[in-house]
């Protein structure tokens, strides 16, 4: 069966898990932190290289003020935690988003689990926070313009090969397969240059109940799915 190698998981459904059990959205991010360690231990099971996580998107910072503070605080929490773990296992952490403008003690810890597990090469798991895939990509295009009026590349040295290596995911390969929770058919600003080959999964359980047989049955579908990236299959071809 054919298997995913990059495997990208948009975490939603954490606060519509915490009303419906008459719980502050809080308790949800809380547990939602759970849901995380287990798709972590679950993609290295299923020997899924490259494992990306949708934790903070750039339009995340306009819920109220308690919310954001209670997600940057899980996130120090987990890395606190579990990053001698990962870093024991082999994991090598990546991080994708914006630096600049985060707060000096973020900022300061997800270059710290970089810069520890730089080395490592099991498993990689990539964290998008302060993420915004638009955002990326006018990033991109301003250090290639850059690079153009400086004269250091001509126009047609920009292929999708060179953008990609401008791009935050450069040296990582596209996602096989998004998975997002909730029921929500969208991609909502998730890796919208990386996924123009991707299979999704849209799966109706929210985040926190989101466990290894969901991540394995997701697996397991994508497995049987006909990829032919704009060409045929064999069968029609012969």
């Amino acid at each position: 069966m054919r298997h995913p190698q990059h495997v990208a998981i948009i975490m939603d459904g954490n606060g519509r898990w915490a009303k419906a059990r008459g719980l502050p959205r809080t308790m949800g991010h809380r547990r939602g932190v759970e849901a995380v360690r287990e798709a972590v231990r679950t993609a290295r099971h299923l020997k899924i290289r490259y494992l990306t996580l949708f934790a903070f998107s750039s339009e995340n910072w306009r819920r109220p003020a308690e919310e954001v503070g209670e997600l940057l605080r899980l996130l120090k929490f987990f890395i606190r935690r579990d990053l001698a773990d990962l870093h024991k296992e082999g994991v090598q952490v990546r991080v994708i988003g914006a630096r600049e403008g985060l707060p000096a003690d973020i900022r300061s810890l997800l270059e710290e689990a970089e810069h520890l597990t730089r080395d490592n090469d099991r498993n990689v798991l990539v964290i998008a926070f302060n993420y915004g895939a638009r955002d990326e990509m006018a990033r991109a295009m301003r250090r290639i313009a850059d690079k153009l009026v400086a004269g250091e590349v001509s126009p047609e040295a920009v292929t999708p090969d060179f953008v990609d290596e401008h791009l935050d995911t450069a040296g990582i390969p596209d996602p096989d397969l998004i998975i997002r929770t909730s029921g929500e058919l969208r991609l909502s600003n998730f890796l919208l240059w990386q996924a123009a080959y991707s299979e999704f999964a849209f799966l109706p359980c929210l985040w926190p109940d989101f466990d290894r047989k969901a991540f394995e049955d997701a697996v397991r579908d994508y497995a049987v799915r006909d990829r032919r990236f704009g060409g045929v299959t064999q069968e029609i071809a012969s």
